[in-house]
Formats: C-alpha cells, sequence, structure tokens
C-alpha cells in the first residue's frame, strides 16, 4: 500500500522527507518516496484537519540507529518542524521516537520487535 499524504509545501516537503532518507523514486505532479518494502505518495494538497490527524508507522530494524541520524539532521531548525520525540517506551509496548512533518503528519518510528509477526 502507498498512502497519500498532504504537502503545504510541496518542494520543502519533499527536501525533508529526502533528508529523514526515504529513496524518492518519482518526482512529478506527486512525488513517491519509498522506504524499505513500504512507500507513501506526497502530493501537492493540503488540508490542515486531515495532516493533524493523519498518523504514519515506520517500522525499523535499529531504532537507536535511526534516533542518531534523526538527531543529526536538526529538522526543527532546517524545516521549521516540532522537535522529534526521542525513543521512549509506549504504554502499548512499542519502542517509538516522533516526528512531524512540515505539513504536520506524525510519523511513530518504532523498533521492530523479535518474534512479532504484526511488526514486519
Amino acid at each position: 500500500m502507498r498512502p497519500f499524504l498532504p504537502a503545504k509545501d510541496f518542494d520543502h516537503s519533499k527536501r525533508f522527507y529526502e533528508a529523514l532518507g526515504f529513496e524518492k523514486t518519482l518526482d512529478g505532479e506527486v512525488a513517491i518516496f519509498n522506504a524499505g518494502s513500504g512507500g507513501f505518495i506526497l502530493q501537492r494538497y493540503f488540508h490542515e484537519e486531515w495532516a493533524a490527524n493523519c498518523m504514519m508507522q515506520l517500522m525499523v530494524d535499529d531504532l537507536a540507529a535511526w534516533w542518531e541520524h534523526i538527531e543529526s539532521l536538526e529538522l526543527s531548525e532546517r524545516f521549521g518542524v516540532p522537535p522529534p520525540r526521542a525513543p521512549a517506551m509506549q504504554p502499548w509496548g512499542l519502542l517509538i521516537a516522533y516526528v512531524v512533518d512540515p505539513a504536520g503528519v506524525l510519523w511513530h518510528v518504532a523498533q521492530r520487535r523479535d518474534g512479532a509477526k504484526h511488526d514486519r
């Protein structure tokens, strides 16, 4: 699946996702980004209520390495987004770091758990 995500400023959002390390495979009227076996379609469309209620989950094998990468990017300064939140164990059992994109989409960057089929 590839969900569609909003962009308040299309070019700014593309730069944000490229900085995070997503692979841009198409850049036209929409931009397609891939990460591992998943991806999303960034579109030139913004609706504030939708963006503020949109959440994505990115499952990673090494959250500590991802967090180190996220911190090194200085996302708040470069892209004007809220500061990312460091990894913390959540009540539902996942270790998660939080990142907000320039349109307000909340990303849950979560550590895969050994033996949890649903984390793949």
